[in-house]
């Protein structure tokens, strides 16, 4: 049964279309379906483990009322499903571009962290009674989970930075780091990569958007300390450290974990820890520039943690092993290999004064028409405007045909990406078009520039003609 069948079987209508999404680092591959009536999001995955965990805690969930997508469909072999579509706006989404246009992290986002972290003592609460017979890949984050987690630090990061170690010592320091982490409370449920890509944003531009959580089905039973590190130590989302321990507070206050900040320390160095091990293989070894711009990130949080909270226990080999990634003179981050990097620039104009130019020299790339969509500039509040600006953020967001629009876009444009990143092609261009390059194409286009930046490493590029 194809996906297509799935959702002609669910919505009871033919399937219209079937857009690709951009890769996420793992081997599932996503599409959006839409009908006349019915659209969703497909996914397959040829690991059933994996998938029976993430049908299992679905359904756990949204029995419970926690905000994670509703599971529609799933095919008699199991490598098919789809589920519940929440749209394409992150919390590191809405970071990213507060960060973009020159904004801090201001009162709407410390708003959002809260609330995500109140959703998420609700979440570990709420499934300490799974079953968690169906873990994926294991049930609980014991002393292999995080001996698992040490190694792929040491052989992943350690060693591709050339970091000396005695390796006897290391082990024995990783086997006393562990026995001291597990002495924490362990029933609770640890989502494992609680992070701002994984929380999704419905209607954000409403006074209280609701949060949704996704990409759950590594979860296992664990200690609450390891996903408030995960959220407040993300490296990419580079919190400020006032607003970290603001954070901190407030989730303190909304859940009840007994002796929390006794072992909170730890699990953040075991998660920044695990964290570099994944920078170090995506960047030194297969050379990324997104994980390779994470590293110097991952490194202050490193040195921050060390130098303001140290463990009760003595480590002593680990210790050496820290204080010599703080020093920023033994670490050397290498520059993303240039011939493998792609650049999309993706830019907004006026047909009015004729089509842009390509200066990279690779012939152009897609020329989107945004004349067809409902027009803010034939109305005299919106003259003023553009396509950056709130009001006309919101004019269109309320229009269907433009959100179709950008979904076929980003279907084409992600085939291109992904053969052109896999070919080490270095430019792609996309340009979209209006009559005054003031609106529509220059929404169109920061709304694309944002959803490359959230699915792909390649480096993006923005640039309004008219505008600039």
């Amino acid at each position: 049964m194809t996906l297509q069948q799935l959702f002609e079987q669910w919505a009871g209508e033919p399937c219209n279309e079937c857009l690709a999404l951009g890769a996420n680092g793992s081997n599932r591959r996503y599409y959006r379906l839409v009908g006349d009536t019915h659209r969703c999001i497909g996914a397959e995955n040829d690991d059933v483990r994996e998938n029976e965990a993430f049908f299992a805690y679905s359904r756990h969930f949204k029995a419970r009322g926690i905000a994670v997508p509703e599971l529609y469909a799933v095919s008699d072999c199991r490598t098919k499903y789809i589920q519940q579509d929440l749209g394409d706006q992150t919390l590191y989404g809405v970071l990213f571009e507060k960060k973009r246009q020159g904004g801090g992290f201001d009162s709407e986002m410390l708003s959002l962290y809260k609330q995500a972290l109140s959703d998420l003592a609700g979440i570990q609460v709420a499934g300490r009674d799974l079953d968690f017979s169906v873990a994926y890949p294991c049930s609980d984050f014991d002393l292999q989970s995080i001996l698992w987690d040490l190694n792929y630090f040491k052989y992943y990061f350690l060693k591709l930075a050339y970091i000396p170690f005695d390796e006897n010592l290391l082990e024995q320091d990783f086997h006393r780091f562990a026995d001291y982490l597990l002495q924490a409370d362990c029933s609770y449920f640890l989502y494992r990569d609680f992070n701002p890509r994984n929380i999704m944003l419905s209607a954000v531009h409403n006074p209280q958007p609701t949060l949704y959580y996704i990409d759950y089905q590594g979860g296992r039973r664990g200690a609450a300390q390891y996903d408030v590190a995960s959220i407040l130590y993300s490296a990419k989302s580079d919190l400020p450290e006032a607003v970290r321990q603001e954070l901190l507070r407030h989730y303190l206050s909304v859940s009840n974990v007994p002796d929390f900040m006794q072992y909170f320390w730890g699990y953040v160095l075991v998660r920044i820890m695990q964290t570099m091990g994944a920078y170090g293989y995506r960047g030194y070894y297969e050379r990324k520039p997104y994980f390779l711009q994470s590293i110097p990130l991952a490194i202050n949080n490193l040195r921050n943690i060390v130098e303001n909270h140290p463990l009760p226990i003595h480590l002593p080999e680990l210790e050496r092993v820290w204080k010599r990634i703080a020093d920023k003179q033994s670490i050397v981050v290498p520059e993303a290999d240039s011939t493998g990097e792609l650049t999309v620039t993706v830019s907004s104009f006026s047909y009015k004064k004729g089509l842009p130019d390509d200066p990279s020299g690779n012939g152009g790339g897609f020329i989107f028409d945004c004349r067809a969509l409902p027009n803010p500039g034939r109305y005299p509040e919106y003259k003023t405007y553009t396509g950056k600006d709130r009001p006309v953020i919101e004019f269109l967001q309320r229009e269907p045909a433009v959100d179709q629009f950008l979904s076929h876009a980003e279907g084409l444009v992600a085939q291109s990406v992904e053969k052109y990143m896999e070919r080490n092609f270095t430019n792609l261009s996309v340009a979209f078009g209006c009559t005054g390059g003031q609106h529509r194409s220059v929404y169109c286009a920061e709304q694309l520039a944002q959803w490359l930046s959230r699915q792909y490493s390649c480096r993006v590029v923005v640039k309004h003609r008219e505008q600039d």
